[in-house]
């Protein structure tokens, strides 16, 4: 009776179908569109997609209903469920508490980016983002329109404001009004966007030597070292791809409405990020091989693809200027639906810890978005000379929650359910209103042996080489 009474008063899903377009919403983001095609045409394409395919359905499969399990029984945001699942294992909530408010800030300075490129292309001017330099003073050497804009401070500073006020918006309306209404709208408009881009890069002149360069798996040099790898990389993409272990599926757990099927929504959310994440691969890699005349290395890491090596492609494409717009909305909304989760995610914590309103937990979530944000947008511009580590701030933000915190709250949180509490918990919670835990066999394995395995792994293999 108290979670019932918890969760009405903190509001929920109104349906199945809100609550999985919401979690798949924010499954879907950042990481799909430019991570997972870079990391599945590095390591060896559909060797690449066949190991993640595998981790999806297993690994991923066994985390995601963990959280989501969790927060569903305990009707509370992840500081008081991780209490309540075993006091002993209270710090964990406060660690899944900090790591979306560490990702939330610099997250929305690249959703600023993304959203400068949206409407540099509304307007018309996507060639002139593909081949605009700029000198720097003193030499020779000359930056390209997105090394120009985040050395700026004023324009970054002002996109980065206009996309935390647009992830704000749908957190205010709360769950039901706001996250639900929102992700029904945007996600089957990511959906249409990102079929119709895929099919249009496909019938491209040389699309089908991209799309092998994709699909077919490569064994050119693939060594058992490189098989380590890619088990490593595909794993550690999970992370981006399902949003996991950052406390958000917990929260969106503990809105989710009893009467639901936990297993089968849990397998729809899968479906969805790992379609997005295909058919971002398939506009993405066959689009720069054919342009960049098949040199693979033009499918760099980081915001160089995104923001520097698509945009030239789609200035020399075939209708470029439109592709390169839809793209870019496709890529604003993707980035929305992870963000609207992040914050969420915080401003749960903020309302139960504090007893605060939503309007009023918001505006202080906000006030702190912008604060740290700040940290990673002077990072490239005044502040451009100082680093941590050897890591510009932003970097620093991120490997620090994705390489480490992420990993350690996941391993932990295998150890709680495996071990300490024993996999009945969840198992119970799955079982609710169901007649069988169809994959109960396989989430025994996976919480007590597979997954804090591919954790350790995951832990270690950033401080012993590189990816």
């Amino acid at each position: 009776m108290e979670q019932t009474k918890n969760a009405t008063s903190r509001g929920g899903f109104g349906s199945k179908i809100g609550f999985v377009l919401a979690a798949a919403g924010s499954a879907v983001g950042l990481g799909n569109i430019w991570r997972f095609p870079y990391l599945a045409a590095k390591y060896g394409g559909g060797i690449f997609l066949m190991i993640y395919l595998i981790f999806a359905v297993t690994f991923g499969f066994t985390l995601m209903l963990t959280e989501i399990a969790i927060g569903r029984r305990t009707g509370k945001s992840v500081i008081g469920a991780y209490r309540d699942v075993d006091k002993r294992f209270s710090f964990l909530g406060i660690l899944a508490a900090v790591i979306p408010a560490l990702i939330l800030p610099y997250y929305c300075v690249i959703g600023g980016w993304v959203l400068k490129y949206m409407t540099v292309f509304t307007k018309g001017g996507g060639e002139a983002a593909s081949v605009a330099e700029y000198a720097i003073q003193g030499s020779d050497k000359k930056l390209s329109f997105f090394e120009h804009f985040i050395g700026m401070l004023k324009e970054p500073s002002f996109f980065f404001l206009i996309f935390v006020l647009l992830t704000s918006v749908a957190v205010f309306f709360g769950v039901e009004k706001g996250i639900e209404k929102v992700s029904k709208f945007l996600m089957p408009v990511l959906l249409i966007l990102i079929i119709g881009i895929s099919v249009y890069t496909l019938t491209l002149k040389g699309a089908g030597n991209g799309l092998k360069y994709y699909l077919l798996p490569n064994f050119d040099g693939f060594t058992f070292s490189k098989l380590l790898r890619t088990i490593s990389a595909a794993c550690g993409q999970l992370f981006y791809s399902m949003s996991i272990a950052m406390g958000i599926m917990v929260t969106y757990g503990s809105y989710m409405r009893k009467e639901d099927s936990l297993e089968s929504s849990v397998r729809q959310i899968e479906i969805f990020d790992t379609l997005v994440a295909f058919l971002a691969g398939l506009i993405i890699v066959p689009a720069v091989f054919i342009f960049s005349g098949g040199d693979s290395s033009a499918l760099n890491a980081g915001p160089g693809l995104m923001f520097i090596t698509l945009p030239k492609v789609f200035a020399a494409m075939p209708a470029g200027q439109i592709i390169g717009t839809a793209f870019f909305v496709l890529v604003t909304l993707a980035a929305l639906t992870s963000s609207i989760s992040l914050m969420e995610t915080v401003v749960a914590v903020v309302m139960e810890k504090f007893r605060l309103s939503r309007s009023v937990s918001c505006c202080i979530v906000i006030i702190l978005t912008l604060a740290i944000g700040m940290l990673s947008v002077l990072g490239y511009s005044s502040w451009a000379g100082f680093k941590l580590f050897g890591m510009q701030i932003l970097d620093l933000f991120d490997f620090s929650t994705n390489n480490i915190m992420m990993p350690v709250l996941a391993f932990l949180t295998c150890i709680l359910i495996g071990y300490a509490v024993k996999t009945k918990y969840v198992e119970e919670e799955v079982m609710f209103g169901e007649k069988q835990f169809r994959s109960r066999l396989l989430y025994n394995i996976m919480i007590k042996v597979i997954c804090p395995v591919c954790m350790i792994m995951i832990l270690i293999t950033p401080f012993v080489t590189k990816l």
